[in-house]
């Protein structure tokens, strides 16, 4: 990719129900981003959820690369149970990327990640995302297209000195306003706590 490609990736939990809002931002800015992480409930869910399908269909239409949200558990999830969340996603939400969350950084969780990557892409999977939220082993660049190299508050990465690669994401919380993640591809949110992914970018709020 080059650096002309849009730099700004949401993951925004919040129900379209409760947040119409914040989710007509999202749409509003569709064409300009990277890409936007669907999770309807830590996952594709039980069941479809109409409003998620809505808004993922408003995306798509608006230009997005919509991603959707699987927990691989730092490996300890089950290669069938994390291909058929990714079935899901794509049955339910049509999504045409993935994004990974808890994904290990060892370089013994190479085989196991390179099977779901590889069950990714027979579904149909055209862009996916690791999230290790750290630093992993070299071989995971070759499985996908971007890896979140860093997930954490502010005033932890803004003291950190981390190699940067145009397949690196840095995805900060708890960020002031002028908060500028030095990776390409990146997100940073005033969100706080337990849910900081409630909020929406700095970047998206900038938009006019």
């Amino acid at each position: 990719m080059t650096p002309s490609h849009p730099s700004l990736i949401v993951p925004f939990y919040e129900h379209p129900a409760d947040r119409p809002e914040a989710w007509d931002a999202v749409v509003g800015a569709a064409a300009s981003l990277y890409g936007v992480v669907l999770n309807p409930a830590n996952g594709a869910g039980p069941a479809p959820d109409p409003a998620f399908a809505a808004v993922a269909e408003r995306l798509r239409a608006a230009g997005a690369r919509v991603l959707g949200y699987t927990d691989t558990a730092y490996g300890r999830r089950p290669h069938g149970e994390v291909v058929a969340e990714l079935l899901r996603h794509r049955d339910w939400y049509g999504v045409d990327g993935a994004f990974l969350d808890q994904v290990p950084t060892a370089h013994e969780a190479l085989a196991h990640v390179g099977r779901i990557g590889v069950a990714a892409r027979a579904a149909g999977v055209r862009t996916l995302v690791l999230n290790h939220g750290a630093h992993p082993d070299p071989g995971y660049a070759e499985l996908a297209d971007l890896l979140v190299t860093f997930e954490g508050p502010w005033d932890s990465y803004r003291g950190l000195e981390l190699p940067v690669a145009d397949h690196y994401c840095h995805l900060v919380y708890a960020a002031p306003r002028d908060a500028l993640p030095v990776t390409r591809v990146h997100c940073a949110v005033p969100g706080t706590g337990a849910h900081p992914w409630g909020t929406l970018p700095h970047g998206l709020e900038r938009r006019p």
